[in-house]
């Protein structure tokens, strides 16, 4: 009886790992051709802002802590990247590695003073240091104030392949978020992650366990910080400019509205919510209804309705077990 149990069990993994991996392969190729039916430039900012998505999603669904901050993280990777291609002629990999760079850094010094504290007061942490790095930016020289750097040089990847065309920036915008994607899978799904997952759930038994909880805390907030880094290094490349709507508080509510909408704590929940948030600020551009009453909108009917987020609630439910999703939020 044990074994005929055990076989049914192994063969719906199997069914379930085959489902996963199909939908997983139809995004993809739905990816590779989105190009070809959709406008490039409003493709490439949604998967900036998803890849930013799930940076946050790092920091707040797989170890509790909720940043108010993470626009410091993506605009000033942006701004890095944008000064270093355009004044000092760098290629747009070294700037875009000098953004994330830069922003590892920023999330070092602000983790530092920020994991000393937990929940409401955690969060303003991140939020006054944020407005720090927000008046730095609209004083500094090197951001150009208000009118932040623009004419940004896409230039050459590697020297030879051409970014100011369209399709190649594309393609390029999207290897880089297949490969951030799968950093942070692998982030989470490594012994780092399941203590980060111990911490969220109870961080005095994880404490108790010997487990040295700051040091967890802070690498997952520059690891995030750096991903974030990432999204908006490439975004800079991607516009051609940087200003300081990137580093505006605004633009930390925004990333937290995504991953709530999408599903805090699920890979693929932020992805959804960029989507979502993105697609309405594009098609709506032009209305004379203000986007942001159509977001909030969107955003209660969403809390009020699917309380784990339109992925998380999928997971739970009947058919998504089925499936073989899991939602352990």
């Amino acid at each position: 009886m044990a074994d005929i149990t055990e076989t049914i069990r192994t063969e719906k993994n199997r069914t379930a790992l085959s489902v996963q991996a199909g939908f997983l392969l139809a995004g993809l190729l739905l990816l590779l051709l989105a190009p070809f039916f959709f406008y490039p430039i409003f493709l490439m900012k949604l998967l900036c802002f998803a890849l930013f998505a799930c940076a946050f999603n790092l920091l707040l669904g797989y170890t509790g802590l909720l940043s108010f901050g993470h626009a410091t993280f993506f605009g000033g990777a942006a701004y890095f990247t944008a000064y270093t291609v355009k004044t000092w002629g760098l290629s747009p990999e070294l700037g875009i590695l000098i953004g994330v760079v830069g922003a590892a850094f920023l999330g070092l010094v602000m983790g530092f003073f920020a994991i000393r504290r937990q929940g409401i007061y955690f969060a303003m942490i991140t939020l006054a240091l944020s407005q720090m790095f927000f008046f730095f930016c609209l004083q500094a020289k090197f951001t150009e104030g208000e009118d932040g750097i623009q004419s940004v040089p896409r230039g050459h990847l590697f020297g030879f392949i051409d970014l100011n065309s369209s399709t190649n920036m594309y393609y390029f915008v999207l290897a880089v978020f297949i490969v951030g994607v799968l950093i942070i899978w692998r982030f989470i799904n490594s012994p780092f992650g399941m203590i980060l997952k111990s911490i969220r759930e109870n961080e005095q038994r994880a404490i108790s366990l010997g487990y040295s909880v700051a040091r967890y805390k802070l690498g997952a907030f520059v690891m995030s910080a750096a991903l974030a880094g990432l999204a908006g290094a490439v975004k800079s490349i991607v516009f051609q400019f940087a200003t300081l709507t990137d580093v505006a508080w605004q633009m930390s509510g925004e990333v937290i509205l995504m991953t709530l909408l999408g599903g805090i704590g699920t890979l693929i929940g932020p992805l959804f919510g960029a989507g979502l948030v993105v697609a309405l600020e594009n098609y709506l551009a032009t209305s004379e209804f203000p986007v942001t009453i159509i977001t909030g909108i969107v955003f209660m009917v969403c809390v009020l309705i699917f309380r784990r987020g339109i992925i998380g609630e999928f997971y739970a439910s009947r058919l998504g077990r089925k499936l073989g999703f899991v939602y352990r939020r």
